[in-house]
C-alpha cells in the first residue's frame, strides 16, 4: 500500500455527448471545456435536461464522450442522483471500505517510521504517504465516521444488511457518508442535498468546504450553492453566456449570479433585436432596383437623358450596391445570435378554489407503527401547511396516508372537500381513512410515471385518462418542453420525470394537493415558480420540504413531526 497525494485539476476539453433517443436534436453537450483546480467547489446549474448529470458521468468515467477528452486524478468518488439499487455488499462493508485506505495510510506511516529509525532510506516514501494522510485527515477517520454516519441517519442500520435492500434515500445517505469520510481528491455529486435534514445539510456543507481537492456538484439547492460553491458553471447560459462571449462560468455566489443572468438575458434580447433590424434593412437593399438612385419619384426628363447616355454607369452602380448589401447580409445572417427561446414557465393551477369554511383534513390519534405518530391535525379549507422534521420523522408516510395509499394502524383520517363528490372509506385494520375530496393530487418523492419505453405524452394520457389529458394538454401546463413530449420516459432526466409527475398531479386542479419535497431534482427556475404558485393557490396544500429557502420564506402554519411510535 503506497498512497500518493493526488491533488490535481479536473480537465475536460471539447466534450460532445449525444443520445440516440434525441435523434435529430442537438447534442446534450457540445464542445464543453472545463478546468477545475484543487480547492475549487464548482456548482453545475441549468434547466432540467441541460446536461448536468451527463457531464458528471463523463467526468466520473461512467460514460464515454462522443468526442473530447477528460483527465482526472485516480482518487475520485462519484455519487449519482439515483444510487444503484443492485449494489453489492453490506452496510458494514461499504463503510469499512471507505475507512480502509485511511487505516492503511496510518499503518504505512508507522512502518516507514520504523524503517527510517533502523537506517533505511525511505524518507521520500514517508513524506509522500504523510502528505496523503494529512490531506485525508486519516488519524481522525474513525471519529469522523461515527459522527458522519450518525448525522446522516445511517448509524443505526444493521451492518449486515445488504445495501440493495435499502431505500433510495438510505442508499444515498450511506454513500454520502462513505464519501465524506473518505475525503477523495475529487468528489462529484449529483443533487447531494436531496433526502437530507438540516443537521445533515450542515454537516455536508462543512465537510465540502474543508476538502482540499476538487468538488463538482450539480444542485437545485439555492442555499447550498450560496454557502458552498466558489464558482458556478451554467450549462443553460444562452448564446451570450455568463460573460457576454458565450462562456459558461461565473465566479461568484448564486445570489449574485441571478442578477448577472437577468442582465445577460437582456443583452441577448437587445442584440437579437438590433441584428434582426439590420438584417431586414440589408434584405430590403438587395431588393432595390434603379429606383434607389432617386427613391420616391418617377423618372424625369433629365433622368431619361441619363438613362439614355449614361445608363451603363447607373446600372453598374446599382449592381455594386446590391452586391455589397448581399455580402453584408450573408455575414450578418451567419454571425447573428439565435432568437432567445421563451423560458419554460409553469402555467398550470396548483389547486382549485373551494368555497366556504370547514376542515379539509381532520386527523385524530394517527399511528403507523415505527413511521409516524400524530395526535391531532385540523386543516381548514384553503390552508397551506408545511410539514417538517428530521429524516425518518414520517413526513412522506403522512402524505401517503392522506392520499389513501397507506392505511394507518390506528386512528382516523378524514379528508373533506366543499364540493359534493364520491367518497371512499378504507378500514382493513383499526385505522380509518375517509376520503370525501373529489380530487386529491400527490407529487411523491420518487414518482412512478409508467414504463420506460412509453413517451412522456403517452404516460401523461395513461395516468390521467384520455379525456382529461385532452381537456388539459400537457403543453398547456408549461412543465415539460414540447420537444420532450415525444421522448421516452426512460430517456428523461430525473428532474424531467418529476416535472411530468407534477403535471399529472395538478392537471385537474385538485381540491387537496400533497407535495413531497416539490423542489427536489427540479431546476432553480421551476423551484422559484412553485414557491410563487404556492402563495396564490386557492385550494388546500400540504407540503413537506427540507428546502431551506422555501422554509425561510414560509408564512403559513407548520407541523413538525417527531417520528413514529415505538
Amino acid at each position: 500500500m503506497s498512497p500518493v497525494t493526488d491533488l490535481r485539476a479536473v480537465a475536460a476539453h471539447g466534450l460532445v455527448r449525444s443520445y440516440a433517443t434525441r435523434a435529430g436534436r442537438p447534442p446534450v453537450l457540445d464542445g464543453i471545456d472545463l478546468i477545475v483546480a484543487p480547492g475549487t467547489r464548482l456548482g453545475l446549474i441549468g434547466e432540467n435536461g441541460s446536461g448536468k448529470s451527463t457531464l458528471l458521468r463523463l467526468l466520473a468515467g461512467v460514460d464515454r464522450p462522443d468526442a473530447g477528452t477528460v483527465e482526472t486524478p485516480a482518487d475520485l468518488v462519484y455519487l449519482p442522483q439515483e444510487p444503484d439499487a443492485g449494489a453489492d455488499g453490506t452496510v458494514g462493508s461499504l463503510l469499512d471500505g471507505a475507512l480502509r485506505p485511511l487505516h492503511e495510510a496510518v499503518a504505512e506511516l508507522e512502518r516507514l517510521a520504523a524503517a527510517m529509525a533502523a537506517g533505511a532510506d525511505v524518507g521520500g516514501d514517508y513524506d509522500r504517504v504523510l502528505a496523503w494522510a494529512v490531506a485525508h485527515d486519516a488519524w481522525d477517520a474513525d471519529r469522523r465516521a461515527g459522527i458522519t454516519a450518525g448525522t446522516l441517519g445511517v448509524a443505526g442500520l444493521d451492518r449486515d444488511r445488504p445495501v440493495a435492500t435499502l431505500s433510495g434515500g438510505q442508499r444515498t445517505r450511506l454513500a454520502l457518508a462513505a464519501a465524506l469520510v473518505r475525503r477523495p481528491a475529487v468528489l462529484l455529486l449529483d443533487e447531494p442535498t436531496n433526502h437530507l435534514d438540516d443537521d445533515a445539510l450542515d454537516l455536508l456543507e462543512r465537510s465540502l468546504v474543508e476538502l482540499p481537492g476538487v468538488v463538482v456538484a450539480a444542485s437545485h439547492d439555492r442555499t447550498f450553492l450560496d454557502r458552498v460553491c466558489t464558482e458556478l458553471f451554467d450549462l443553460d447560459a444562452g448564446a451570450l453566456g455568463t460573460d457576454g462571449r458565450g462562456g459558461h462560468r461565473f465566479g461568484g455566489t448564486f445570489t449574485a449570479y441571478l442578477e448577472a443572468q437577468a442582465a445577460s438575458r437582456r443583452r441577448w434580447e437587445e442584440r437579437f433585436a438590433a441584428e434582426q433590424e439590420e438584417i431586414a434593412r440589408l434584405r430590403a437593399r438587395t431588393r432595390t432596383g434603379t429606383e434607389a438612385v432617386a427613391p420616391g419619384r418617377g423618372p424625369r426628363d433629365n433622368d431619361k437623358f441619363i438613362d439614355k447616355f449614361k445608363g451603363a454607369n447607373v446600372e453598374r452602380a446599382r449592381a455594386r450596391r446590391v452586391a455589397d448589401a448581399r455580402r453584408r447580409l450573408e455575414v450578418a445572417e451567419r454571425e447573428a445570435v439565435p432568437k432567445p427561446p421563451r423560458p419554460l414557465r409553469f402555467a398550470g393551477r396548483l389547486t382549485a378554489a373551494d368555497e366556504g369554511d370547514g376542515l379539509a383534513v381532520q386527523v385524530r390519534d394517527l399511528r403507523v407503527d415505527g413511521r409516524v405518530k400524530l395526535d391531532l391535525l385540523d386543516l381548514p379549507v384553503g390552508e397551506k401547511l408545511l410539514v417538517s422534521g428530521s429524516n425518518g420523522a414520517g413526513k412522506s408516510t403522512l402524505l401517503a396516508v392522506l392520499h389513501g395509499d397507506l392505511v394507518p394502524g390506528s386512528g382516523t383520517v378524514d379528508l373533506r372537500a366543499r364540493r359534493a363528490g364520491p367518497h371512499r372509506e378504507v378500514a382493513p385494520g383499526s385505522g380509518t381513512v375517509v376520503v370525501r375530496a373529489r380530487r386529491v393530487g400527490l407529487l411523491a418523492q420518487d414518482p412512478d410515471v409508467g414504463p420506460a419505453g412509453r413517451t412522456a405524452r403517452d404516460a401523461y394520457a395513461a395516468l390521467l385518462g384520455p379525456d382529461l389529458a385532452e381537456r388539459v394538454p400537457l403543453r398547456d401546463l408549461g412543465l415539460l418542453h414540447p420537444r420532450e413530449h415525444g421522448t421516452a420516459v426512460g430517456a428523461l432526466s430525473l428532474g424531467q420525470r418529476r416535472r411530468l409527475a407534477l403535471a399529472v398531479a395538478v392537471a385537474d386542479a385538485p381540491d387537496l394537493l400533497l407535495l413531497d419535497e416539490p423542489t427536489n431534482h427540479v431546476s432553480l427556475r421551476l423551484a422559484g415558480e412553485l414557491e410563487e404558485a404556492l402563495g396564490t393557490a386557492p385550494g388546500t396544500v400540504v407540503v413537506t420540504s427540507h428546502d431551506r429557502r422555501l422554509r425561510s420564506r414560509w408564512t403559513g402554519p407548520e407541523l413538525v413531526l417527531a417520528g413514529g411510535s415505538p
